[in-house]
């Protein structure tokens, strides 16, 4: 008997559709809201002119709740919130703490030396220590109050194109199952049409990926790099966070060679939030970012500060790292770039946030103008391009624009190069405009080479201070429908058990901070190892996209509602 008919996939169509409700998409569409508003207002006063009306905006995202996916150290600089809001603290934005205390150090295995003079990037004063997640559930909300539709467990799967132009988004089906058969409960996505679409999809974006390539977005552009972070949330005993306290280090317990660095934020007196970057452009293929943070709370300084506390919350993301030279070109026929899918984050100042808001509100005053002008033509929407030029975030993001090209040689090497940016204005120490870069997976040494003795043993854990990555997987809330298609594709998995084995020695177990990927014996082939991919761990970081030396692992969307579920990270 034939299987019954599928229902038709039903057919959306908004003015502009914002794809991700993270900062920069949820500033952008209420900033949109408040131009049209603030139009129709004067209209109606007198003003020549012609009132909107009635503008559709959606926001799609795909976790079950906005702010279930929202992952950052954070530390907010709050100039684009002021800008969008200026009364924001009256209407409840959600603070953890103000500021009080700066501090950065150096660190070795058992010792620490304590900056005496703070470098200006970590410069935090006037700035807030925030939850994204609960940041971006309070955006929602405001957004929602001013008509915007916001759209939850609703994952933008592929793009819409015809003829060079974007038309929107087509959204992933629910209720398929691992075989991809529809099961009873299947619900066919939705194909979401728009005169513009925004993409705020975060680092590595599954819309943003695909359009890259068919519309040429990174060409004449420097490969973007990015770094991996990784962050528990620890409760403490009454009285034990100096709230307000901002600490950033450097050195241990990475090699010298490896890029990046730990903070930890005491947002309220009983909770610090602990987390640590590493570089996914690092040569060794057993860097770990989770076994880091790990021994990063070994040390003595970080012990002291944890002993006597848990961790209640855990997350992972990537972070595009490349800078300005990396930034994609971010206006095309029927779409705009914003926020992480634009590559809008100042790796020296370690924050995007303020940034990804910018660019969203930039965006949506081009939209503006072109529901002014009614044309939604690429010209006009290149005038977004022209935006991002001329404003406070180019000026920002060009200062620092070879900050992460700098510690190619180490940390020495990376702090002599930010000096040298900070007297030239971006320039790096032998006074080059721009750096250039390969993509960070070719970076990636062969396991023979980067340990010569053998592959290093694997990390232990006490269970009191240090956790295995399936403990801190739990206390992310992670939770998929374990009936699914598979999520992360592997083009051929034969690579995993023969090259990438004997070249590499699978890197994806250790890159990977949510024990996504594992080696099993192969009950086909006596002494033979299978690749298995354990999806229902996955934290949607995206950093096996990224990192993967073969370039065969792609991250596609799994069915909207899933993933992690994290509580005020």
């Amino acid at each position: 008997m034939a299987p019954p008919p599928a229902p038709e996939r039903e057919k959306l169509e908004f003015d502009v559709q914002f794809v991700g409700a993270g900062p920069a998409g949820l500033a952008g569409a209420i900033h949109l809201a408040d131009l049209i508003a603030r139009h129709d207002r004067v209209i109606a006063a007198g003003a020549p002119g012609k009132p909107l009306g009635e503008v559709s905006i959606a926001v799609l995202e795909k976790a079950a709740r906005v702010g279930a996916h929202g992952f950052s150290g954070a530390v907010l600089d709050p100039r684009a919130l002021r800008e969008l809001m200026p009364d924001f603290r009256e209407q409840g934005c959600p603070i953890e703490s103000e500021v009080t205390q700066d501090d950065v150090y150096i660190l070795w295995r058992d010792g620490q030396l304590r900056l005496p003079l703070l470098p200006p990037m970590l410069d935090n004063h006037g700035n807030l220590v925030i939850s994204l997640g609960n940041f971006v559930a309070w955006l929602a909300q405001i957004a929602e109050a001013k008509g915007v539709f916001v759209v939850t467990e609703t994952p933008a799967a592929q793009p819409l194109v015809e003829g060079g132009r974007v038309l929107g988004v087509c959204t992933g089906d629910k209720g398929v199952d691992r075989q991809g058969e529809r099961k009873p409960n299947f619900q066919p996505g939705a194909d979401c049409r728009a005169r513009a679409t925004v993409l705020c999809e975060g680092p590595r974006g599954t819309i943003a990926k695909v359009l890259e390539q068919q519309l040429g977005l990174t060409i004449g552009r420097n490969a973007q790099v990015y770094s991996t972070g990784v962050k528990e949330l620890w409760e403490m005993p009454p009285g034990r966070v100096q709230k307000g306290r901002v600490i950033h280090t450097m050195g241990f317990p990475l090699p010298n060679d490896t890029f990046g660095g730990a903070f930890i934020y005491g947002m309220d007196p009983t909770h610090w939030a602990v987390g640590f970057v590493t570089g996914l452009d690092a040569h060794d293929p057993a860097s770990d970012p989770h076994a880091n943070l790990q021994r990063f709370k070994t040390h003595p300084l970080v012990r002291a500060l944890l002993t006597g506390g848990k961790p209640i919350a855990y997350g992972a993301k990537a972070i595009p790292e490349g800078g300005w030279w990396a930034m994609p070109r971010l206006a095309a026929d029927g779409v705009l770039l914003c926020g992480d899918t634009g590559g809008f984050l100042n790796g020296a100042r370690l924050k995007g946030i303020h940034l990804a808001m910018k660019s969203g509100m930039l965006a949506a005053e081009t939209l503006f103008e072109c529901l002014l002008a009614g044309d939604f033509g690429k010209e006009r929407l290149a005038g977004y391009e022209r935006r991002v030029e001329s404003s406070w975030a180019a000026e920002e993001l060009r200062s620092v624009r070879n900050f992460h090209q700098g510690f190619e040689h180490g940390l020495v090497a990376g702090m002599l190069n930010t000096g040298a940016a900070m007297v030239t204005g971006g320039r790096d120490i032998l006074l080059r405009d721009r750096r250039r870069n390969a993509p960070g997976h070719t970076r990636m040494r062969k396991l023979a080479q980067a340990h010569p003795g053998g592959k290093p043993a694997p990390p232990t854990f006490d269970g009191a201070l240090t956790f295995a990555k399936l403990a801190d997987v739990y206390l992310s809330g992670t939770r998929h429908d374990e009936d699914q298609p598979v999520h992360l594709v592997v083009a051929d998995t034969s690579v995993c058990a023969t090259r990438c084995r004997a070249e590499y020695g699978n890197p994806c177990q250790h890159f990977c901070p949510a024990s996504v990927y594992e080696m099993v014996p192969d009950p086909a082939k006596e002494g033979a190892l299978k690749l298995q991919i354990n999806a229902s761990n996955c934290v949607h970081c995206k950093t096996c996209d990224i990192a993967d030396p073969y370039q065969i692992i792609t991250w596609v969307t799994p069915e909207g509602g899933g993933g992690p579920d994290y509580q005020r990270l």
